[in-house]
């Protein structure tokens, strides 16, 4: 089937599940962040997906605020050491940073897709 003929899909829909933008079925990715060559249902060609580095620096934006706040008032409220908001702390970053990991790629991806985004080339005509 070609592009025209599958209803677009929002990339809030299909995205953070990790399915494709296309049809909606299939699964994007092969591992935990590694996307697949192509859609299982569809045959959708997924080598468009460039996520880059975006998927993590959404995940440190939101991760990083609450994690201040809570270091912050550990330390200023509580009055606990630095060895114990350490160890509670490290824990709960590193959580709140690998779980997004997948859905906000999965999102960025079908927004690639819905968009149409490609890589930007030069003008050369005069």
């Amino acid at each position: 089937m070609r592009d025209d003929q599958y209803p677009p899909l929002p990339p809030l829909s299909v995205g953070p599940a990790g399915k494709c933008p296309r049809c909606g079925q299939g699964s994007i990715f092969k591992s935990f962040i590694t996307l697949k060559e192509k859609c299982d249902v569809c045959d959708l060609d997924l080598t468009f997906a460039d996520a880059a580095d975006g998927p993590a620096f959404f995940v440190m934006l939101i991760a990083s605020v609450p994690v201040l706040g809570f270091v912050l008032w550990m330390i200023l409220g509580v009055g606990a050491s630095y060895w114990l908001t350490a160890l509670i702390t490290l824990p709960l970053l590193i959580v709140l940073c690998i779980l997004p990991l997948r859905p906000i790629k999965g999102w960025l991806v079908a927004s690639q897709y819905y968009h149409k985004a490609e890589q930007g080339k030069l003008d050369t005509q005069e």
